[in-house]
């Protein structure tokens, strides 16, 4: 009983923080972990593109995957979870190997790319507006699954575009 009346006290000391769901963790951190790299290999895009489509692409996914990532770390700050702050293997490969190419081939792996990162985050945003635990954080899934759904929307459309020119 005394133990228990001494978390309930430490909690209610430390602001009552909850500590968050495996689920809610997994979802912070697959959510910074893509919207980090969306932006670093779309300021990549910015520089090496070739196509003025992948350049405006590019430059909206700075935009709103910038905005995005601050009010995810906003969310996170408060609830003390630890958000990444550098790419993980998977995303350090894939721009590593962006990095290598040029023209129309880095074009279209590029659009490759985010139509299948933008598919992943879609089904991410999905599971957790409808299955989150914490209401915050479901809350902002509810409200950015929309653009992610428009970005993987224009993804997709970029990427058939890109498939219809020739790649050396």
């Amino acid at each position: 009983m005394r133990r228990l009346l001494y978390v309930l006290v430490l909690g209610l000391a430390g602001g009552g923080v909850a500590l968050a769901s495996p689920g809610d963790k997994t979802f912070v951190d697959k959510a910074a972990m893509g919207g980090m790299a969306e932006v670093k290999l779309s300021k990549l895009a910015m520089d090496k593109g070739q196509s003025t489509d992948v350049k405006q692409f590019a430059r909206r996914m700075v935009e709103d995957h910038t905005k995005a990532n601050m009010e995810l770390k906003e969310i996170a700050d408060k609830k003390n979870m630890v958000v990444p702050t550098k790419l993980d293997d998977e995303h350090q490969k894939i721009y590593d190997r962006l990095a290598k190419l040029d023209g129309p081939q880095f074009d279209h792996e590029y659009m490759r790319a985010m139509a299948m990162d933008h598919d992943d985050a879609t089904k991410l945003f999905k599971d957790q507006s409808q299955n989150g635990q914490d209401p915050e954080l479901k809350s902002f899934a509810m409200k950015t699954l929309p653009i992610i759904e428009k970005h993987d929307d224009m993804a997709h459309m970029d990427q058939k575009q890109m498939n219809k020119l020739p790649v050396k």
